[in-house]
């Protein structure tokens, strides 16, 4: 198989019965609200529905359409039909304001924007920004009139395993979002790595129903559950977002038998009264990363089934995955290397030696070491080649491994903190943060300080009912004193209504203040540095 339709159709022929793509009952959705479930067969007939009305418009292979559809289940069945032909599907974060999306439909020259009637201004005014026309066509009234786009680049040639196949925009830290180029040996990849993790994440043949709550145009719902679903005859089941109240009676009502969870998720869902529906589901196992492992065997304990911690990007499309017993998941181990190789480096780019934490370098075994990696990011060779200095894709994140090769995540680089000569690790100070009981979410920054370089400030947003006071901040100053070394307790904690987050719930630490703004001069910053002492 050399795309991602062919393996959709390999399936078809051989499950045609079995359930695709499920989306739960919701009623305040707009889509919908009574759920519902579609079986390869009917994907299939809808599929070449939607192939025809592409290729009678004259988009073939290389053609490049947006898509704002939230998480309808139909975005996938345009993707695979986009597939077929060769034409790139280029997602929409709804969230996205004005110049966020004005900037990647210009950046990706798109030739069409679909998107629902609901948002069409918004897309309009984007599109109408930039410099050659971009048609804008209803996704309620999709199958109508529409223009030709330009001549496609590889409009007289079939797809084939390295076309493109999406280009999903990375969330960015810092500067513009980069836009990866995924192709179809990619998103097999991925599909594939997923279906052969094995241990307790065992995908069995035609019988799962991955319940993944993340968003479309992120690359594990889009991508990595997607096509292990379609590889191995499963069902992937698309909720609007996560529910923390309803999530049990989803996960009971779709008969899901694996779940797939961020680390907002598992504090939120412990937080939840207990439910008559979350001893009724059929999960065999959770797959998500970034649960704190004080939560970690509490989460199993309550609700009977493993959380396997993994970890991947956009731009690598494989995961690691620490799914074999006995699991360490009083840690943050993420799994070990295999068809994807790891070094820990250091600053120089030398390997480190066991224990030492150094950054996560990765590569495909094998003569190509970017082999199921993205091809690139788009418009930008030089970004490229230096996230693959030495033939190894640089991560970014900070881990250290054991003798064994187990790898445990530490944090971002960007997270470290960096406190008198101490490094600290933001992910740390806010694993024990969030089993405080009166927090609800947490991000942990550095702030600078005058004698010490920087220090340890926590952001913190209450559970309903706290209120903020001096008092309150006291009180988890010494919760966090008594489970962590002195010098990495918050010297700031500051009370906020809320924390900007991105479409997959992950913390946007750089938009909580903007760049011109002090945080210790906030109102209600508490200062505790003077509290911060060694135990003597």
């Amino acid at each position: 198989m050399s795309t991602v339709y062919e393996a959709f159709r390999t399936t078809f022929t051989k499950y045609p019965d079995n359930p695709f793509l499920c989306v739960p009952a919701y009623a305040k959705r707009s889509y919908h609200p009574d759920g519902v479930e579609i079986t390869y067969a009917e994907a299939a007939e809808e599929v070449e529905r939607l192939k025809s009305i592409y290729r009678n418009h004259g988009f073939s292979h290389g053609n490049r359409v947006a898509y704002l559809l939230e998480n309808r289940p139909d975005y996938l069945l345009h993707l695979l039909a986009a597939n077929s032909l060769g034409i790139s599907c280029v997602p929409v974060n709804p969230d996205y304001l004005h110049d966020e999306m004005s900037y990647l439909l210009d950046h990706s020259e798109v030739d069409l924007v679909i998107t629902i009637e609901a948002r069409a201004k918004d897309v309009q005014a984007a599109a109408s920004e930039r410099a050659r026309p971009l048609p804008v066509v209803l996704f309620e009234k999709f199958g109508g009139p529409m223009p030709r786009p330009r001549p496609a680049p590889h409009g007289g040639k079939a797809p084939d395993l390295m076309s493109e196949v999406s280009l999903l925009y990375t969330s960015g830290t810092t500067g513009r979002p980069k836009g990866c180029i995924l192709t179809n040996d990619y998103f097999l990849t991925a599909g594939r790595t997923y279906r052969e993790l094995g241990g307790v994440a065992a995908i069995r043949e035609g019988q799962e129903r991955v319940y993944n709550p993340l968003p479309l145009f992120h690359m594990n719902a889009g991508a990595v559950s997607f096509v292990c679903m379609i590889l191995s005859g499963g069902c992937l089941v698309i909720p609007d977002r996560f529910h923390p109240s309803t999530w049990w009676q989803e996960i009971a009502e779709t008969r899901a038998t694996v779940i797939h969870y961020l680390g907002v998720v598992p504090p939120l869902l412990l937080n939840q009264p207990k439910s008559e529906f979350e001893a009724a589901h059929n999960v065999r196992f959770g797959l998500g990363a970034g649960v704190e492992p004080e939560l970690h065997e509490k989460f199993e304990t309550r609700f009977g089934f493993p959380l396997v911690e993994v970890w991947g990007m956009t731009e690598t499309g494989r995961v690691f995955a620490d799914c074999i017993e006995p699991r360490k998941i009083h840690t943050r181990a993420f799994g070990r290397p295999g068809e994807m190789q790891a070094r820990v480096v250091d600053e120089k780019g030398q390997d480190v030696a066991i224990g030492t934490e150094g950054e996560l370098l990765v590569n495909c075994a094998g003569d190509d070491p970017r082999r199921g990696f993205f091809s690139g990011y788009l418009k930008n060779e030089e970004a490229t080649e230096e996230a693959w200095q030495g033939g190894w894709f640089h991560t970014g994140d900070t881990v250290r491994q054991n003798e064994s090769g187990m790898l445990y995540f530490v944090d971002r680089k960007k997270n470290i903190i960096r406190r008198s000569g101490e490094n600290i690790a933001a992910a740390e100070v806010e694993a024990v943060l969030q089993t405080h009981d009166a927090i609800a979410k947490v991000a942990v920054i550095a702030v600078k300080d005058e004698i010490r370089e920087e220090e340890v400030m926590a952001c913190i947003v209450l559970m309903d009912g706290v209120a903020p006071s001096d008092e309150t901040a006291r009180e988890i100053f010494d919760y966090s004193n008594e489970a962590l070394a002195y010098f990495k307790t918050p010297g700031w904690i500051l009370f906020l209504d809320d924390l900007p987050t991105t479409g997959t719930q992950k913390i946007q630490k750089t938009k909580i203040f903007g760049a011109d703004v002090d945080p210790r001069e906030k109102a209600g910053a508490v200062d505790f540095r003077s509290f911060k002492k060694k135990a003597k």
